[in-house]
């Protein structure tokens, strides 16, 4: 039992040397490129009251919350699963300007269920959020600033996922679905399961018409999608068609300023469907089946909060993203100098000195067990002609 004692929780998991310091030096590298963009950096609460961390989120964050009551109030408060929702409140209630705000963060959230990024329940979530712009542009600049975030830290054979959830949205209200049966429909499709929307779409009731675009819709993935969709849905009322032409916009904007990323387009990709207004986007590497950044469009989350303002942004998981590029081999450790212990003025002036300039030293300590290499230092401070010198190990 005592052995048990030191069993984490699963999807839970601690950071060690030497991947911990690599991802505190990534962490400043991007929050220093997020700030060189004009994004400001906030740190929103671990936990909040239910009411005001949950408001506009709809159930799939609901589900993903730990939640405990307050001992102070009584009330329930929940541990954030997600710090996007957060942003949005401290811009509504914080930033009275009218001109686009930009905000980014890097906070530790916690999972009901591992699934998302790498299957952890404690990403180390990193994003950005930009509000008061409802135009193609600001979305361009999320999916570049993500793309960098991943250049960055070292992620490379990246692709992108493109999807729009108004095209599904819309093509549920021409057909008149109920709540109801939009949520069945939207399970099928993420399942991809085309022989269950086709007999839910049967057991619907609707016109033929409507059945068919709907249906279609599950199979409109590829790098012509785009164009078989404008076949498929040619019927389809004005959101859907809108929706069409914004997703070719973003496409055309790619072309431009992201030529070397392959983009592949899955129109009945809906991830955040109950949260984002517009268009989705994710970026995967070979071998993962799940992303390891995503964003998109969620106008209107600020209207709970009081204030409604277009937003878009991005959000990923900085451990993911250290593992993903460069996998740290376990015992390494950053070289150092090996230091005696001792008050002279001169050595304690040297360390300092090396110090100042970035390098590590490790003092010894009297009657520790282990020399300079059991210690990882490749070199040690020693007194030769009056004067400390480096010497190699």
């Amino acid at each position: 039992m005592e052995n048990e004692r030191w069993i984490l929780p699963d999807g839970i998991d601690e950071v060690l040397p030497p991947e911990a310091g690599e991802i505190e030096r990534k962490r400043r590298e991007l929050l220093d490129l997020y700030s060189s963009w004009g994004y400001e950096f906030v740190i929103p609460p671990f936990v909040e009251f239910l009411d005001s961390l949950l408001t506009g989120t709809g159930s799939d964050l609901d589900l993903n919350t730990f939640k405990l009551t307050d001992q102070l109030t009584g009330r329930m408060m929940g541990v954030r699963a997600d710090i996007t929702p957060q942003a949005a409140r401290i811009d509504a209630h914080h930033n009275r300007s009218q001109s686009p705000t930009r905000l980014c963060y890097l906070g530790t959230v916690l999972h009901t269920r591992s699934d998302g990024f790498a299957g952890t329940r404690s990403p180390l979530q990193i994003g950005a959020e930009l509000y008061g712009h409802s135009g193609v542009e600001s979305d361009i600049e999320i999916l570049r600033l993500m793309m960098e975030t991943l250049k960055k830290t070292g992620v490379q054979e990246v692709y992108l996922d493109l999807g729009h959830v108004g095209i599904f949205k819309g093509l549920a209200a021409q057909a008149g679905l109920n709540k109801q049966q939009e949520t069945e429909l939207f399970n099928a499709l993420q399942r991809k399961a085309m022989p269950e929307i086709e007999s839910l779409l049967t057991s619907f009731s609707i016109a033929p018409l409507h059945a068919d675009m709907l249906a279609g819709l599950g199979e409109l993935s590829g790098n012509d999608a785009l164009l078989q969709a404008r076949e498929l849905l040619k019927d389809a009322a004005p959101p859907v068609m809108q929706a069409l032409d914004y997703l070719q916009k973003m496409a055309d904007l790619i072309a431009v300023w992201l030529p070397d990323i392959p983009v592949h387009f899955d129109l009945a990709e809906l991830r955040g469907y109950h949260f984002h207004t517009g268009v989705v986007f994710a970026a995967f590497v070979p071998g993962s089946g799940k992303e390891i950044a995503r964003g998109g469009r969620y106008d209107a989350i600020g209207r709970v909060f009081g204030r409604s303002r277009p937003a878009t942004g991005f959000s990923s998981d900085l451990k993911t993203l250290i593992r993903v590029a460069q996998p740290v081999v376990q015992g390494e450790v950053p070289t150092a100098i090996f230091a005696p212990w001792s008050d002279d003025t001169r050595l304690q002036q040297a360390i300092a000195r090396l110090r100042a300039e970035g390098r590590r030293v490790i003092c010894a300590l009297p009657g520790q067990h282990g020399e300079a290499k059991e210690m990882g230092c490749d070199q040690r401070l020693v007194l030769k002609a009056d004067q400390w010198q480096l010497i190699s190990v």
